[in-house]
């Protein structure tokens, strides 16, 4: 039977944004239910109950054996702060505005965190430590969230949900691997330290030293999140609680290695999650000790869950839905995914997955797949990666992801390529699969609402005026203004000589988005060169900042480099401009080529007065020594 969009959205975001309700809770089982969840950071499903023949995690693999595993549990984002807005809301972050990475979004008092209808129940919430929810918390999320917050802290009379958050397995932690031998975790024993030459390196890398050193100090680092595991547990135990308390064990997204975190693969997204149910609280077959649970999670449904799981009924719209408890949801048949903005690099994605295929749509296929980004570039695995590029000696599949643009759409058969090697998109064998999930995609993203179709500067601008971003695409025709962006965005994505009518309208549009849109499609080759030219011209001096950078950048891309830079160094010179928008063309400044260099002054000038903006910093800096004689 064919999932309608009732079956896969849990209402519209216009019901998240009305609700403000507690839902009602009763207690099934003899208490209430405590709720530990242990996190950590950047592993993806590199444990011993996954397969993972490396690993060393005998503690977290007793947790598996007296629980359920699940095998299709996906993270909404590939990057941490995303990820975690919509972990703790139940939302998906591109539908409340939280989308771009370590955005500052605005969230309504009506979208409450899942926390709060926890403590509205009676519940005592503690965070230890980790928030980065690319917004900020009201006072009413959290009773402690600190380093010193523990369940230990409650009311004698209240169950407690404790959130325990590992941050020794990120992605930095990796990168004194460069000394191996001199740098193992202090905790370890020598016999749980790890061996470079007994790794397995995926295809998508190159097989060096680097590789090896990295994913062995991974292995290490995940060793010791077994221990933290361990000391949660053994506290749990020594209080009388262990049979009293639910655990969830899960990462926040894939590992920290190069096209894993942060992208849309399955080795951005798909992730461990563990959970152990005491008999007394368990319902029906669910988490029987030693399953295998293959359904498809979401970790938006996280939050969910745990209130079913204490007896508090889903609050109306949130998309989230429970995976355990008593009345479940039909099983969701479709995995979303959002990237944009990662860091300093601007970007579009979107994708979807069943238990088989994923179709991504990259909505700027013009950019490349491994573009500068100051923080990944300290991995020692880029660092080699860049190397042997650079000397043309990188295995074809580690190749591929060096390219300097993409594909528009993107196919892979997960049963016969779990690395996402070989793209199908092109091909008329999988036709049916790529138009029924691109279909599914469109769907999503039209009735969520999705607010990455605005680019970020306007974004930020607007929602200024609405009370915050999940409120623009509310207003009265907000679902046409949506279906007309994304069906602009999708031409943008591949123009074609059949769409000029299209964009033609777009450019006189009085919304700006839409005007954003054109200026990108207008990079193709599908105009007279003169009339092309003519179009991006009067589009450097629209009354939009978004669209006056978007049109420099199509220049840029027809080889009108020095006209590009030109506008784009009025942009940096406006005294009125924002910094968001300042941000934004200085990225895009960035990806120009040697043309760009006559804007070193402007650049540096900008430099030395926004050195305290972490974005503009970097950008900035690696744009000057890349120019600087």
């Amino acid at each position: 039977m064919k999932q309608t969009r009732r079956d896969f959205l849990r209402g519209t975001l216009g019901a998240i944004v009305a609700t403000g309700s507690v839902p009602a809770y009763s207690q099934t089982a003899p208490s209430r239910p405590n709720i530990l969840w242990i996190s950590c950071e950047d592993i993806s499903s590199h444990l011993g109950c996954y397969g993972q023949a490396n690993a060393i995690t005998p503690h977290i693999d007793r947790i598996a054996a007296e629980g359920v595993r699940y095998s299709h549990a996906f993270t909404v984002h590939g990057v941490c702060a995303p990820s975690r807005s919509g972990i703790i809301t139940g939302q998906y972050p591109s539908s409340i505005g939280s989308v771009n990475m370590r955005c500052r979004a605005t969230k309504p008092d009506s979208i409450k965190c899942f926390t709060e209808y926890l403590r509205e129940a009676g519940y005592y919430c503690s965070n230890n430590a980790k928030e980065d929810y690319n917004f900020k918390p009201s006072a009413k999320v959290w009773d402690q969230s600190n380093r010193k917050a523990h369940w230990k802290n409650r009311p004698a009379d209240k169950p407690f949900f404790a959130v325990f958050n590992f941050t020794g397995t990120h992605e930095s932690k990796l990168w004194n691997s460069a000394d191996f031998d001199n740098t193992h975790p202090k905790r370890l024993k020598p016999s749980e330290w790890q061996r470079p030459d007994k790794m397995k390196v995926p295809p998508i890398y190159p097989d060096t030293p680097e590789v090896r050193r990295d994913i062995a100090r991974l292995f290490e680092r995940i060793t010791e999140f077994d221990y933290f595991v361990k000391d949660r547990v053994d506290e749990l135990k020594k209080a009388g609680l262990y049979e009293n308390t639910i655990i969830f064990i899960w990462s926040d997204h894939g590992n920290g290695l190069p096209r894993a975190k942060r992208w849309l693969y399955d080795s951005g997204t798909l992730s461990p999650l563990i959970v152990r149910i005491p008999e007394q609280y368990r319902t029906n077959a669910q988490a029987r000790p030693g399953t295998v649970d293959g359904q498809l999670v979401n970790f938006i449904d996280l939050g969910p869950t745990v209130l079913n799981l204490a007896g508090i009924a889903t609050p109306e719209g949130m998309q989230g839905q429970a995976f355990l408890g008593a009345n479940l949801s039909k099983q969701r048949q479709y995995i979303f995914g959002a990237r944009q903005r990662i860091d300093e690099f601007y970007d579009m994605v979107r994708a979807v997955r069943d238990k088989r295929y994923r179709y991504i749509r990259n909505f700027m296929p013009f950019l490349p797949y491994l573009p500068y980004l100051e923080y990944r570039e300290r991995c020692n695995t880029m660092k080699a990666m860049r190397k042997l590029h650079a000397e043309g000696k990188l295995p074809a599949a580690s190749a591929l992801w060096m390219a300097n643009v993409r594909p528009a759409e993107e196919l892979y058969d997960l049963e016969k390529d779990p690395w996402e090697t070989r793209n199908l998109a092109d091909d008329p064998a999988y036709a049916n699969i790529k138009k029924h999930l691109r279909q599914a995609l469109q769907e999503w993203m039209i009735q969520t609402r999705d607010t990455g179709l605005l680019p970020e500067p306007e974004m930020l601008h607007t929602a200024k005026q609405y009370g915050g971003e999940c409120r623009i695409f509310q207003q009265s025709g907000a679902q046409q203004r949506v279906e007309k962006l994304l069906k602009l965005a999708i031409i943008a994505s591949q123009p074609q000589k059949t769409d000029l009518a299209v964009i033609d309208n777009a450019l006189a549009d009085a919304d700006p988005a839409a005007r954003y849109w054109a200026a990108l499609a207008l990079r193709g080759d599908i105009y007279e060169r003169q009339t092309q030219q003519k179009k991006l011209s009067q589009l450097c001096i629209d009354d939009n900042s978004c669209v006056r950078i978007a049109a420099a950048w199509s220049l840029s891309i027809l080889g009108e480099g020095e006209k590009g830079v030109s506008v784009l160094e009025k942009e940096l010179k406006r005294p009125e401009q924002t910094d968001d928008s300042l941000q934004f063309a200085l990225k895009v400044l960035d990806t120009f080529g040697p043309e760009s260099r006559t804007a070193l002054q402007t650049v540096q000038a900008l430099y030395d007065h926004k050195k305290d903006h972490k974005y503009i910093a970097r950008i900035g800096k690696h744009f000057i020594e890349k120019y600087r004689q």
